[in-house]
């Protein structure tokens, strides 16, 4: 088993001694920085009141420490965001509020969603504070989206070990161990629709199994929202979103069905049929185009990673009808004056 000491990156790099200011506290934040810590504020204050409603309705005892884990995780980013902008007099974005959220609703989701909500998230967050380390210049800013990727890293080994632990997902599907290293010397290696089709190889394999993940858990926390929207407008939106993903998750399982590789499976049956509201048609419609948001970038990463031109097409597909979808729900926000805006640039014109 590995130690603590081998896992210590200062084993391997050399420090290095800068006595440049330009990463110090005192230069103004960038665009990058701060449109990475309103975008991370903006998203925890989302799921504070989320969990806490989840909070409301679990029996499960490790599920429930998951829950508490997630939002005292979102609380403290929040704490720590909002010290930043108040050194900075930055204003603090609304984001959501209690207003949001009705505690006392009945359940709308079992306890093992949950789990699978979490690890959703989870992902979301670290892609998100991912992107933001490398463009981040403030050691301090740099710091703290360092210490959120951690957190969530280690948070996540959490949520997978429960979600292994009580069988709630299938083990990741398993190939032939290579016996030597191969190179690709024919064109059918990108073929996909006719001709000599090779099987999946391990990246396109793990995509789709992601794809599909994500989007059972996208389409179960959907289908809550839609018992539950008070608004027709949004309720038809919500309903497309589930056409939308259904017929995208069939086509992702289909593909590693033919090869007898196991595909997670749909978690409808999660869903309550409770039809009273536990949280506003503000934050479910945000929350839903924010998620479909985050589809956009992970059928990015499968693209760039699936040689075969079927895979690529039906990303592809899959890519237009979810930017539709963020576009209508984005012009429904608009019209309701939900929508908060980013910091801008300065208008020169």
């Amino acid at each position: 088993m590995t130690n603590d000491k081998e896992l210590n990156p200062m084993n391997v790099l050399k420090p290095i001694n800068i006595s440049s200011n330009a990463g110090d506290e005192t230069q103004p934040l960038t665009s990058s920085e701060i449109g990475k810590l309103w975008a991370t504020y903006f998203g925890n204050t989302m799921s504070t009141q989320i969990l806490s409603y989840f909070l409301q309705h679990c029996e499960d005892e490790h599920i429930r420490t998951l829950l508490e884990n997630g939002l005292a995780l979102t609380k403290d980013f929040i704490q720590r965001i909002e010290d930043i902008f108040k050194k900075e007099n930055f204003p603090i974005p609304v984001g959501f509020t209690k207003d949001d959220v009705n505690l006392g609703a009945p359940r709308l989701y079992q306890d093992e969603f949950y789990a699978h909500y979490l690890k959703y998230a989870a992902k979301a967050g670290m892609s998100l504070y991912s992107v933001a380390i490398p463009l981040t210049m403030r050691e301090d800013i740099r710091e703290f989206f360092i210490y959120s990727l951690n957190c969530t890293s280690i948070f996540l080994g959490q949520i997978n070990n429960v979600l292994l632990e009580k069988k709630y997902i299938p083990k990741l599907p398993t190939i032939p161990m290579p016996n030597r290293v191969d190179f690709v010397h024919e064109q059918s290696y990108l073929n996909g629709f006719v001709g000599d089709v090779r099987t999946l190889n391990a990246m396109e394999i793990i995509h789709l199994f992601d794809n599909i993940e994500n989007n059972v858990t996208s389409k179960t926390l959907l289908l809550g929202f839609y018992q539950t929207v008070q608004d027709e407008k949004i309720k038809a939106l919500f309903k497309r979103g589930l056409e939308i993903t259904e017929k995208a998750v069939k086509r992702y399982m289909e593909k590693l069905h033919i090869e007898q590789l196991e595909s997670p499976s749909y978690k409808e049956h999660l869903v309550t049929t409770s039809t009273y509201p536990p949280f506003s048609d503000k934050i479910m419609l945000f929350h839903k185009v924010d998620m479909f948001s985050m589809k956009i970038r992970a059928f990015g990463n499968s693209l760039a990673v699936s040689p075969r031109r079927d895979l690529g097409f039906l990303y592809g597909r899959s890519l237009q009808n979810v930017v539709l979808f963020v576009d209508d729900g984005a012009n429904i926000l608009i019209d309701k004056g939900w929508l908060e805006s980013p910091p801008q640039a300065f208008d020169r014109v």
